[in-house]
């Protein structure tokens, strides 16, 4: 994880429509940044719909919301739809930003 003060990594991913998304795009905005493990499952989907409750006082605060996680952009778009999610989905399966940000772990059993 990374450090408090630490300059957040770049990356560019693609988001649940395929398109290239930069964490760079969003300079002059404040950015809730969250990684996850998977679509659909009981707690990420807690996790995003928490996020899609609150998201009008996010933009409204000049914030975005970016969740990532290494599921393809397919399953995103999906998990977007099925959940009426409005922010940003990146997929991430090379693990560039999960291992950039330092949140990458085994499960445990």
């Amino acid at each position: 994880m990374l450090e408090v003060g630490t300059k957040a990594p770049d990356f560019t991913l693609p988001d649940k429509e395929g398109k290239p998304v930069s964490l760079s795009d969003f300079l002059g905005k404040k950015v809730v940044l969250y990684f996850y493990p998977r679509d659909n499952t009981p707690g990420c989907t807690r996790q995003a719909c928490a996020f899609a409750r609150s998201y009008s006082e996010f933009e409204g605060k000049n914030t975005v919301v970016i969740g990532v996680s290494k599921d393809s952009a397919a399953s995103h778009l999906k998990f977007a739809q099925k959940y009426e999610l409005p922010f940003v989905l990146l997929s991430d399966p090379e693990l560039q930003a999960i291992q950039a940000y330092g949140v990458w772990q085994e499960k445990k059993l």
